[in-house]
């Protein structure tokens, strides 16, 4: 079968038969059924090019980057760095070196929290996060006002999983340090304007970090354009390999911040007499040899992902969206959450008189992965009175057959455990 999706007359198809056939894993049978995964929002499957760039890496030049002077050296570093010009250009960074390599968006997270956060914030300071954040963007912020002393707000969402502006903008104040929310939720796929709240966020002298790992295997994501402070990604939720990620920061932000992890590569000198003296970013940033095979491969899952085109992966992530939210609308005694206008491929739903761990489990036994739990999003599935969803999310690779496949699963499994 060969689905095309067409969004508009500026949208370029997408060869969604082609695509798949560059997956290995989507050949594979689970339980004796076609594989149908849907758990794209938790980690994505990654093509083939991107398996081979391991391959090529180990095969052929296997080394150490930035100091070795022989063969193998000069072409690991200059693979590694090629991916940083890769990202510059995905996110429209002004520079290379403000792309830091980190082992994924919590990472990247963290590293701003303890850098930045301990040399700038304080008692009586404010640090603004929005009840659809992901724990990684929750618990760094607590932590380290148990510390410091600052104070944490929380932004409110309403009843559709949407952030409230007004609410946002009434908090924002002279003792607002930094607003740090994500882009796209992975609970429910809300979509947060995230250049309007920046604006506000710079009109009162308040930074902003963005959590993007969920908007960037979905949409064009350009930093300049959001003026963003930090943004921050991780590798496998955009086809590429686990274990990497990305911070972006502004050059004179990530120039003025100190370190946050010591060793080799970050440094300038290290001396017992007159101390040590540090590199200049991006490179003080990334202590000891970085997961230099995730880094590359990285580059190639970017790549793959820029050629197929993110307005057309967007665009048909919508459609399966529609299909699969018009599907399971049908099903009696089933709830939608997160309900936000120009949401994300995300569909969460909890069933009346059905655990989701239950649902997840059967559904399995029929070929079908879909995501269970609290999405390490409790504050925001406690507002809606619930401790657990089912959460299907979909990729460039995904089929209108395998949504029908999806929804005549779920009807039998709900059928089972009612």
């Amino acid at each position: 079968m060969n689905e095309l999706a067409i969004r508009g007359a500026d949208v370029p198809t997408l060869d969604v038969a082609s695509i798949r056939a560059e997956f290995p894993i989507l050949s594979r049978q689970v339980h004796g059924r076609p594989l149908v995964y849907l758990d794209n929002a938790a980690t994505s499957q990654t093509p083939r090019r991107v398996i081979e760039a391991f391959d090529d890496y180990y095969g052929r030049y296997n080394a150490n980057i930035h100091r070795g002077l022989h063969t193998l050296a000069d072409e690991a570093t200059a693979a590694f760095e090629g991916t940083r010009e890769t990202v510059r250009g995905f996110l429209n960074a002004a520079e290379g070196r403000e792309i830091i390599f980190t082992r994924g968006t919590t990472e990247a997270i963290n590293l701003v929290a303890n850098a930045w956060g301990r040399a700038n914030l304080g008692a009586g300071d404010e640090v603004l996060i929005s009840r659809l954040e992901h724990h990684s963007n929750i618990v760094p912020w607590q932590l380290l006002a148990r510390e410091l002393g600052f104070t944490i707000k929380v932004i409110p969402v309403d009843e559709r999983g949407v952030l409230d502006l007004d609410a946002y903008r009434a908090l924002l104040g002279e003792r607002t340090r930094l607003v740090a929310v994500n882009h796209v939720s992975n609970a429910f796929g809300t979509v947060n304007p995230v250049k309007e709240m920046a604006a506000l966020a710079h009109a009162h002298g308040a930074l902003i970090l963005v959590d993007g790992a969920q908007a960037t295997p979905h949409q064009e994501v350009d930093v300049r354009d959001i003026d963003a402070d930090f943004y921050a990604f991780s590798g496998h939720k955009v086809y590429g390999p686990t274990g990497v990620g990305v911070l972006y920061g502004k050059a004179a932000l990530l120039e003025a911040m100190p370190p946050w992890q010591g060793g080799g590569e970050m440094i300038s000198t290290v001396s017992f007499e007159a101390g040590t003296t540090f590199a200049e970013i991006p490179h003080k940033f990334e202590a000891g040899t970085p997961a230099i095979a995730e880094v590359i491969a990285l580059g190639e899952a970017l790549r793959w992902t820029t050629g197929v085109g993110l307005a057309a992966i967007g665009a048909w992530e919508q459609r399966l969206l529609e299909r699969a939210t018009a599907a399971v609308s049908r099903i009696d005694g089933l709830r939608i959450l997160g309900t936000a206008p120009g949401k994300a491929g995300v569909l969460s739903f909890v069933v009346d008189g059905a655990h989701a761990q239950d649902i997840g489990l059967l559904i399995d036994q029929l070929g079908v992965a879909i995501r269970t739990g609290h999405h390490c999003a409790q504050p925001l599935l406690a507002q809606f009175g619930v401790d657990a969803t089912c959460r299907a999310s979909f990729a460039a690779y995904n089929t209108l057959d395998e949504i029908d496949t999806f929804a005549e699963a779920l009807e039998r499994v709900i059928g089972m455990v009612r």
